[in-house]
């Protein structure tokens, strides 16, 4: 007996809510446990029905279930009938076009219902595009963050830009083939040329494609567009080395000129500049 078949003879009786991953673009890496869950559900929810019937036919599958809509303009209603099939002893199968349901996709308001009445969710993981580019970007990986799209209008996407651009940590994000140009050119504004970045498209289909190089080099590249579904992978922002004691002598003036006694305003400042007190208030006074 396989694991997958042992949960599934556990969880008789009871109802489930399963997040099923499908493939981001080559069917090979479509899992047996994929193709299990799709077959033993109830009720697939489905981010789109149709893509969803072709996927099945080109996989070969059949499956019984009733098959419904899941996508961002329903999703909130959905939710409630989803989790009430759980609560009634259906398995409950929720999979988007591609990659794994809820990371940018519909899904996390059905997960928070179901979880939120205390039913059960579990998951039959699958590829993910952002962790894939990240993997293949080469850029540091022990600290990054999934950002999802960028705003789609130019001065809410720079302002957003203008705040990451100090983050330390890399940064993936998905970006449209006709505005990949403009986002990066919008990066080069905010986080300099020289910022090294990865632009991968079409991830595990045949024409899949990696750039690397500066965020100047990949906007001059990507200019006129890309074609294909597109993860850029932003590296994260140099370290900035910290200013000493009489730098920061300024800062602690203009919160004393404020009122504030001179040993609370260098306590202020130094942990501000992660410097040590007692060195900033000697060199304000030093300074005076």
């Amino acid at each position: 007996m396989s694991a997958v078949e042992h949960s599934v003879e556990q969880s008789e009786g009871t109802g489930r809510l399963v997040l099923v991953g499908t493939p981001i673009g080559n069917l090979g890496d479509a899992s047996p446990r994929m193709r299990e869950a799709i077959l033993a559900a109830d009720l697939v929810a489905a981010e789109d029905t149709r893509r969803f019937r072709a996927l099945c036919d080109r996989l070969e599958l059949s499956p019984s279930a009733t098959v419904r809509s899941v996508h961002d303009h329903n999703e909130a209603d959905r939710a409630r009938e989803l989790a009430d099939a759980v609560a009634a002893g259906r398995t409950v199968v929720l999979l988007s076009d591609a990659g794994m349901p809820a990371v940018s996709d519909p899904g996390y308001r059905v997960v928070k219902e179901v979880a939120g009445r205390g039913l059960d969710v579990t998951s039959v993981p699958g590829a993910s595009a952002a962790v894939t580019a990240l993997a293949v970007s080469g850029l540091p990986s022990d600290r990054w963050a999934f950002e999802g799209f960028l705003p789609r209008k130019p001065g809410e996407r720079r302002r957003l830009l203008a705040q990451l651009a100090p983050e330390r940590r890399t940064l993936v994000f998905y970006e449209s083939p006709h505005r990949v140009g403009d986002a990066l050119a919008d990066m080069v504004a905010a986080c300099g040329a020289d910022r090294p970045a990865v632009v991968a498209r079409e991830l595990t289909k045949l024409h899949e494609e990696v750039l690397r190089g500066t965020l100047g080099e990949l906007a001059q590249a990507a200019a006129d567009g890309l074609r294909g579904e597109i993860c850029i992978v932003l590296g994260p922002a140099a370290a900035q080395e910290a200013p000493g004691p009489e730098a920061v002598v300024g800062e602690v003036a203009r919160l004393t000129s404020d009122g504030v006694r001179a040993k609370d305003a260098a306590a202020r400042v130094a942990a501000a500049h992660g410097l040590r007190t007692r060195e900033v208030y000697e060199a304000y006074l030093h300074a005076e």
